[in-house]
């Protein structure tokens, strides 16, 4: 949509809550076409909200869970806030806008984005409709680029992740293997370790097979308590400052 955008005369930015130097990081990574800005003060985010256009969510909880799965060291001094998308004529109009509300049913923000398609559709509808018709309301149902997982699922493979011995996110790194295939491993990681309950269960006495089972899923269940579940402590960002 990069060409689209800019045949049109627009532009497009990427903002991030982390440092300058992971989103230009990040930008030669993943080879993007536009400006990725670090904005880990969350500067830019504040104004967007103070004239009214967008107020995003902020994760304001504990940074272990992130911290388990970079290879960096994660600062966020205001929180790390959840992704928006944000659509400006030159004059300020907004042309579209949308945010992540954490919820259960978006695995608290990690997935459900809108598609390109379907935000270019509303760009170019607003443009067509006229300075009158004033700035564009919050799409709250947009269409998305992928459904979330079932929550048990989600947190196996987050348990996979960590070999089972705790919860490991999937974070960005320029070293890690691309997040399909990281996925990927840890399904099979997965299937391996339900396999071997499995086998341990058929040739094993049963009851200290269910007693050690039954010790790990109480270990695992505070660990994922403990590092994802307190990190993910929302607020907006109007509430702060």
């Amino acid at each position: 949509m990069i060409e689209k955008i800019r045949a049109a005369g627009g532009e497009v930015y990427a903002i991030t809550s982390e440092p300058q130097s992971l989103a230009d990081q990040a930008r030669e990574h993943w080879e993007l076409e536009f400006e990725s800005v670090g904005d880990p003060h969350q500067e830019i985010a504040r104004t967007c909200n103070e004239r009214g256009w967008l107020t995003l969510y902020a994760n304001r909880g504990r940074l272990e869970f992130l911290q388990r799965g970079a290879n960096w060291q994660v600062e966020h001094p205001r929180g790390h806030f959840q992704p928006g998308v944000l659509a400006l004529t030159a004059a300020g109009r907004v042309l579209y806008r949308w945010r992540s509300v954490p919820s259960m049913e978006n695995l608290q923000g990690t997935v459900a984005r809108p598609t390109p398609g379907h935000v270019f559709s509303r760009i170019d509808q607003a443009l067509a409709a006229g300075d009158a018709t004033g700035d564009a309301a919050h799409d709250d149902r947009p269409e998305v680029d992928q459904s979330p997982p079932p929550i048990p699922v989600f947190v196996a493979l987050l348990l996979a992740n960590g070999w089972f011995l705790r919860a490991r996110s999937f974070a960005y790194g320029p070293d890690a293997p691309p997040l399909p295939r990281r996925f990927a491993v840890a399904g099979a990681r997965l299937v391996g370790f339900v396999l071997a309950w499995v086998a341990a269960l058929a040739f094993l006495p049963t009851l200290p097979v269910l007693l050690a089972f039954g010790a790990w899923a109480f270990w695992a269940w505070r660990d994922v308590d403990r590092a994802l579940w307190s990190a993910m402590d929302h607020s907006e960002i109007v509430a702060r400052d």
